[in-house]
């Protein structure tokens, strides 16, 4: 099942982020807990979560972006792509990225834009294969 993180999942969606890039699971600080309430509260922040008997096995973030250009139609960013080692290539990434696509899609979004750390050529091969385009554009990325 694919849908929207709601308030109870948070624990769930830190664990897997120890399947993205994360050391260990942070601990529930005030700015995490605000962070995460803001997350929730944003009408153009969609925390996207898979799931398989009830766990929580992939996600990724969609932010729709309000846009000036293009006839002020809006664009999207998907990030923080992940699934847990143990249900990879079973198709619940897909369905997260799909669904991030439609919630694009209904918004009136032109483009959605996806980046990725991996130099693995099944990753790019996936985000290729699902219909991202890696020769379009030149992304660069600023550290602060």
């Amino acid at each position: 099942m694919v849908r929207e993180a709601k308030n109870d999942d948070l624990d769930g969606i830190l664990s897997l982020y120890l399947h993205l890039h994360e050391k260990n699971v942070p601990e529930k600080s005030q700015r995490l807990l605000e962070t995460w309430r803001k997350i929730l509260c944003d009408d153009n922040y969609h925390l996207i979560v898979s799931e398989e008997g009830g766990k929580i096995v992939s996600s990724c973030v969609c932010v729709i972006v309000p846009n000036l250009t293009r006839d002020a139609r809006p664009f999207a960013v998907v990030e923080n792509v992940v699934t847990h080692a143990s249900y990879r290539r079973k198709g619940f990434a897909t369905q997260c990225l799909n669904f991030a696509r439609d919630l694009a899609a209904a918004a009136g979004c032109y483009k959605i834009m996806l980046m990725t750390g991996s130099k693995e050529q099944a990753t790019l091969d996936f985000y290729a294969g699902a219909g991202y385009d890696s020769t379009e554009k030149t992304a660069f990325i600023q550290r602060l």
